[in-house]
């Protein structure tokens, strides 16, 4: 018998440079890594864990500076090919050849980072809004609602981290990305954000958060790939989703009722079924 999610421990990898991961996996079959979003860890994937693990060889990690690793390597740049490079000698850690890729809000962004530079690691992959935010510039509606996120979220989040106070940055943060109707998180929820404070401060900081994947690498990506949106999200991410897509004709697209930005945790039913849908397919189109 497989134990339970909650009771799982994560194993810590060391990589090269000093980065440090750590990582649960379970399952078998074709491997499978789940990534998590800015304001995630691990622990993210608990929703799916089960459905996943029956069919697949899962791995769940936390990103560089997410709960509960430990690095203290501050990069003024840090962003999703940095933790695409993270991803890549992680799978090397595990000798892990090729995988699926499964990866919501910046986990789908850095899934993507990964399939435009190293294409033969992945297999396939399935994305959840990915906030790629100068997408939304490429429209006159999205650029209009990057610009409102920029001064109403970015900004007062920054100001909010630079001055230390993470909690206030938490809120802005949880409200400017989920929406406005998004709850703010207490008790254990609370707790877990705080644990990945750093994860969420060194995007914030960073000169570069939201590096440019350009449309023509967009349109060389031959593997399957699922692109995941919420009916209800916030509108700079239906923007930028709109946008992605655009430029991702070769891709699956699909828009879920009933879910915000969080597909995975508004809608985790639908989530699963869809994406396992879509991934048995892919194993018999790439077999």
């Amino acid at each position: 018998m497989r134990p339970a999610f909650e009771d799982l421990v994560p194993q810590a990898y060391a990589l090269p440079g000093g980065v440090q991961l750590h990582a649960v996996r379970a399952g078998s079959g074709d491997p499978l890594v789940f990534i998590h979003g800015a304001m995630g860890d691990w622990r993210s994937w608990a929703p799916q864990w089960e459905a996943f693990t029956a069919r697949f060889d899962c791995i769940s990690y936390s990103r560089r500076y997410s709960y509960p690793n430990d690095n203290a390597m501050p990069s003024p740049d840090h962003g999703a090919f940095h933790e695409a490079q993270d991803l890549v000698q992680l799978l090397d850690a595990l000798h892990i050849p090729r995988a699926i890729l499964v990866g919501s809000s910046y986990g789908g962004f850095t899934a993507l980072a990964l399939a435009v530079t190293q294409p033969q690691r992945v297999r396939a992959l399935v994305c959840i809004e990915p906030p790629m935010m100068k997408y939304a510039d490429l429209s006159p509606q999205g650029h209009a609602e990057a610009q409102k996120f920029r001064t109403q979220v970015i900004a007062p989040a920054l100001a909010a981290f630079r001055a230390g106070d993470d909690v206030r940055a938490s809120h802005i943060m949880t409200s400017g990305i989920g929406g406005a109707g998004a709850p703010l998180p207490s008790g254990a929820a609370m707790q877990r954000r705080l644990q990945n404070m750093r994860a969420m401060r060194m995007l914030a900081l960073s000169s570069d958060e939201f590096p440019w994947i350009s449309p023509g690498q967009l349109a060389a990506l031959e593997m399957p790939l699922l692109l995941l949106s919420g009916c209800d999200t916030p509108a700079v991410h239906a923007a930028i989703f709109s946008n992605l897509c655009a430029h991702l004709p070769q891709a699956c697209q699909q828009r879920v009722a009933g879910a915000g930005h969080s597909v995975t945790r508004d809608q985790p039913a639908v989530f699963n079924r869809l994406a396992l849908d879509f991934l048995a397919t892919a194993a018999m189109s790439t077999a």
